[in-house]
């Protein structure tokens, strides 16, 4: 997992360098401080205020309501056994009141990290299914990249308000046209830094699929799992996807990109059983993937890898 937390915290460099810059071009033109250190603290404080709310932000966004130990206990022996498995700390188990079918993992760490389903895909993965997608989530927190993804988000979404504002408050004294430059200025570091933050989520995806395996969930329970979760977010009212748009990072795959997604699966599914078993994955395992240019641009502005590409990816693996 070395290369995987070296890119992270590469891109988390990166971006704090991209705030930073814009926090020198702002306050130099309107505030006339020129002061390296004055910049850094601001740029340190933003990330710490992110650092501190990012959980209570997501617990809010997605209605959790953490277990005690007498709910759900076949889901609470499930995480606790996976976590002593991957050798961390047990986290909190929440269930998200929710109908998208989905899971994910947050928190600030190993020993504050936590662990949500939602209502939805309680009632849409079996037993074997739902603990392979505990399983990737735990190997989030194992790999510490939940932490590193939720201090990424925060810089574009700060570019992007500093571009809103900008380009759109209309100014009436001569210094209007500059106000339009650095809201250009502003949403061109957005669109950078949030495709930067798109190449960290997906990389850390394979990982944790991979991750899944190596805690004993078989690759095709894990792709039988990512199936039904494309299915069951063609399903999910529209209105309920709108409502977790800006969480999709975190989520186990991509709910927008569902419709379609379910149209490549459904060919792997040859026998129309509902599930992908471990002939249909070995059959793509042998196959080469062409994907379209169209495919390769969506994936680049997508959150989570192309999924033909991450199913083959999960046949290449052993238990």
């Amino acid at each position: 997992m070395f290369w995987l937390r070296l890119r992270m915290w590469i891109l988390v460099t990166t971006l704090f360098a991209f705030i930073y810059a814009m926090l020198v071009i702002l306050g130099s033109k309107f505030l006339h401080i020129n002061d390296f250190y004055f910049y850094l603290v601001i740029s340190f404080v933003l990330m710490f205020i992110q650092y501190l709310l990012g959980p209570k932000i997501v617990e809010w966004s997605m209605r959790v309501k953490y277990l005690k130990k007498v709910e759900y206990p076949e889901l609470v022996k499930m995480v606790d056994d996976m976590a002593r498995k991957a050798g961390i700390p047990a986290p909190k188990i929440g269930i998200s009141e929710i109908d998208l079918p989905n899971a994910f993992a947050f928190g600030r760490g190993r020993s504050d990290g936590r662990v949500c389903v939602t209502r939805g895909i309680m009632r849409l993965l079996n037993e074997e299914e739902l603990r392979a997608v505990v399983g990737h989530e735990l190997s989030h927190l194992k790999n510490r990249d939940v932490l590193t993804i939720t201090l990424l988000s925060v810089i574009p979404m700060i570019m992007y308000r500093i571009a809103w504002q900008f380009m759109f408050f209309r100014r009436r004294d001569d210094r209007g046209g500059n106000a339009v430059l650095i809201g250009l200025a502003a949403f061109l570091f957005y669109f950078i830094t949030n495709l930067l933050v798109l190449y960290a989520s997906r990389i850390r995806e394979y990982f944790a699929d991979q991750g899944s395996v190596a805690l004993g969930n078989k690759p095709q329970v894990m792709a039988t799992s990512l199936y039904k979760l494309v299915y069951g977010s063609v399903r999910t009212n529209p209105e309920s996807l709108k409502q977790v748009e800006g969480l999709k990072a975190f989520f186990v795959n991509d709910p927008s990109q569902a419709a379609k997604e379910i149209r490549e699966l459904s060919q792997l599914d040859m026998d129309k059983s509902g599930s992908i078993d471990g002939a249909e994955l070995a059959l793509l395992r042998s196959k080469k993937l062409k994907l379209s240019f169209a495919d390769r641009m969506m994936e680049v502005m997508s959150t989570h890898p192309n999924m033909l590409k991450r199913i083959k990816r999960l046949s290449e693996y052993r238990v």
